[in-house]
């Protein structure tokens, strides 16, 4: 199985016109993935990548049952358009988008919390590489073909030490049954909490690889999350055990402003609660190979 992108998922690119936005469709559509539309307020009927283009969300999901949305949209105007798929009843949305300001992503939270949780969109992202659930879909700008696919479960904030873990599997012969970039924004529409909750509920996840960095209390919260409800082995990766204090370290994100917030916090707080921690990136794969291995043993 997989979590939050399968097969049947119909998936359509809020901006799909933009340069980028139509790179990465046809990279997704190539992959497999059901890419059913685009949306571009003032474009619709046109025709991008073989899919048709609509004027607006709720435009889209009427024709075509679409239930799965990649926001493509300049930051100025990407709070609205993920606020817009919530309206239409898009499930998951994943927001490839860096730059949002704080104060938006503020917006959109509050604008989502209308919703009963069941009924309640999706959102991963802003600033990460989105979702592969390898040999079925692909709703972001990684590289396919570095996913095999199998029973890890990869949670990441930093998108390329994602793509670092994948192909170290891969090298391994171990595959992935989701891999899904959360972001590296200070506010984000999941954090590691919320997917190793549904990770925890996959049958066919076996282990859960976390892939951290300094700043935020997301790992550590995740810590708590673990040692009280998470069932299966997890294997983690900290970046940034040199970062000096107050120091921004590639994003928004990354910046240590209290106790917990430091990689080697962080690693502490992991450990303490049962989580294997990986001592660099060049052994994650190792790493949860081992695991792997004493699970089976």
């Amino acid at each position: 199985m997989s979590i939050l992108l399968d097969r049947d998922s119909k998936v359509i690119v809020q901006g799909i016109t933009g340069k980028m936005a139509r790179f990465h469709t046809k990279d997704m559509l190539d992959y497999g993935t059901n890419v059913v539309g685009g949306v571009v307020p003032g474009k619709g009927g046109e025709i991008v990548e073989g899919v048709p283009v609509f004027n607006t969300v709720k435009e889209a999901v009427a024709a075509t049952g679409a239930n799965a949305s990649l926001v493509f949209v300049p930051p100025p105007f990407a709070a609205d358009s993920i606020m817009e798929a919530a309206d239409a009843g898009i499930q998951y949305c994943v927001c490839i988008t860096d730059g949002i300001p704080a104060q938006d992503m503020i917006r959109v939270k509050r604008y989502m919390m209308r919703y009963k949780r069941e009924d309640r969109m999706v959102l991963t992202g802003p600033n990460c590489a989105g979702t592969i659930s390898p040999g079925k879909a692909l709703l972001g700008i990684m590289p396919g073909h570095i996913y095999l696919q199998g029973n890890v479960g990869i949670i990441g904030r930093s998108g390329t030490l994602g793509y670092e873990a994948a192909a170290q599997l891969k090298e391994l012969g171990l595959g992935v049954s989701t891999s899904v970039g959360i972001g590296g924004d200070p506010i984000n529409g999941s954090s590691f909490k919320d997917i190793l909750a549904w990770f925890e509920n996959d049958p066919e996840t076996e282990v859960i690889a976390m892939i951290g960095e300094i700043g935020g209390p997301q790992e550590a919260e995740a810590a708590d999350y673990i040692k009280n409800h998470v069932t299966k082995p997890v294997v983690a990766y900290v970046a940034g055990l040199t970062a000096p204090k107050g120091r921004t370290m590639g994003h928004a994100g990354a910046i240590i402003s209290a106790f917990g917030e430091s990689a080697s916090e962080k690693v502490e707080i992991l450990s303490a609660a049962g989580v294997t921690v990986a001592e660099n990136p060049a052994v994650i794969g190792e790493t949860i190979a081992a695991v792997i291995k004493a699970k089976a043993a």
